[in-house]
């Protein structure tokens, strides 16, 4: 009886606690914000160049530049909030943030759950390997051992092509261990692999599988919040923002639909 009672209580406080979090103030127009004159975003800080940490464990990168962006632009104070990749959707849904700018791909069953942005930059999953190595597409990953990050599209596409899958934290973290002699390949996004190649790691691109849209993902309860974000993202593309911010990072602009 008494442990009957205390799982009840113990119900009762996640209950609340899981209510507590969701309760966001209101605006005029209909928009949900955690707090009325700030924009809290979400990234991992776990994927460079999109979103990696600074000396005092701030944020920085692609990701995280296009959500302050995406603030000033709403006429909000843009405040990010550090998430593990794999707890982002689950973040928004419970309210932990208004919003995830963290390079998530949008699918179908992601949009079950939360609601998509326009696209702010186009990608890709690509084949990345050892420069010694004989695995060039696809077909050659039967069998064979890929690393991939934990949460992400990448890890689904992996699966289509072999069974024998090594789950990290993140990208960069995959890629070093392949470039140290773990794994035989991993897959990931062709600009993470590339950026990470430009910085060291001994590995090779290989076949790009596919080409994907990123996303801000907004809570599905929140539609007047996704306009607006949308809105802000094209007066973004529009006065050259987000293609100097691409160029900042990547040299070239990933933020225009490729032909």
């Amino acid at each position: 009886m008494r442990r009957s009672y205390i799982f009840l209580l113990l119900s009762l406080f996640t209950i609340i606690m899981l209510t507590a979090c969701v309760q966001k103030n209101q605006l005029s127009d209909g928009t949900k914000l955690i707090d009325k004159e700030k924009f809290i975003f979400a990234a991992s800080g776990e994927f460079k160049p999109f979103s990696y940490l600074n000396d005092d464990l701030s944020m920085t990168g692609f990701d995280v530049e296009v959500g302050n962006a995406v603030g000033k632009e709403l006429g909000l104070e843009p405040i990010q909030k550090r998430m593990k990749f794999k707890g982002l959707i689950e973040g928004i849904k419970t309210g932990r943030a208004d919003a995830a700018v963290a390079s998530h791909t949008i699918n179908t069953a992601r949009a079950k759950q939360v609601s998509f942005s326009t696209p702010y930059y186009y990608s890709g999953p690509q084949i990345f390997t050892r420069p010694d190595s004989n695995i060039k597409t696809v077909e050659d990953l039967k069998g064979k051992e890929v690393a991939v990050a934990k949460g992400s599209t990448y890890a689904d596409t992996a699966k289509k092509y072999t069974s024998n899958l090594k789950m990290y934290d993140s990208d960069i973290t995959a890629l070093k261990a392949l470039s140290i002699g773990r794994h035989d390949a991993v897959i990931t996004d062709f600009v993470t692999g590339k950026s990470a190649k430009k910085e060291g790691f001994k590995i090779e691109g290989q076949e790009l599988i596919e080409r994907s849209e990123q996303a801000i993902v907004v809570p599905k309860d929140n539609p007047e919040l996704l306009k607006r974000i949308n809105d802000a993202l094209q007066r973004l593309r529009d006065n050259g923002t987000l293609t100097r911010i691409s160029k900042k990072y990547f040299d070239e602009d990933i933020t225009k639909k490729p032909e």
